[in-house]
């Protein structure tokens, strides 16, 4: 799925869109600062999601929460069962935050499909695309 989202965001055809992948637990404050947008994947673990993502939240939320206000971001998790808490648990951050959920999530559960990844492509080109120019 990670791979597909990164496909996606870096079509030949979306020009001027720099693509930076930052691990959860290596993210940083100046690295979300210096982003114009945000992709954030995670797998839905007992219905919540990655640890690692919450600590990537806790990490940057409030050095960011007054200069990343409106801007754009998409998301994807994976999950075998029960998804709505991590979906929730995003949707709690992000609104926070002030982000603006620029494209509908990409939420699997059990094994990815064609479609799937499909639809993870165009989560990645749907958020870099919007950040061109």
């Amino acid at each position: 799925m990670f791979e597909a989202v990164v496909a996606g965001a870096t079509d030949p055809d979306i020009e001027g869109v720099e693509v930076v992948r930052r691990a959860a637990l290596a993210v940083t404050a100046p690295d979300v600062l210096a982003a114009d947008g945000y992709l954030l994947g995670t797998p839905a673990n007992l219905g919540y999601m990655s640890g690692a993502l919450k600590h990537a939240f806790d990490t940057f939320y409030y050095p960011v929460l007054d200069s990343t206000r409106g801007r754009p971001f998409g998301f994807y998790l994976h999950g075998n069962e029960g998804t709505e808490g991590a979906e929730r648990a995003i949707a709690s951050v992000t609104t926070g935050l002030g982000w603006v959920q620029a494209a509908a999530p990409v939420v699997v559960s059990g094994a990815p499909s064609k479609d799937d990844i499909q639809g993870c492509w165009e989560l990645g080109a749907t958020i870099a695309a919007q950040l061109m120019g």
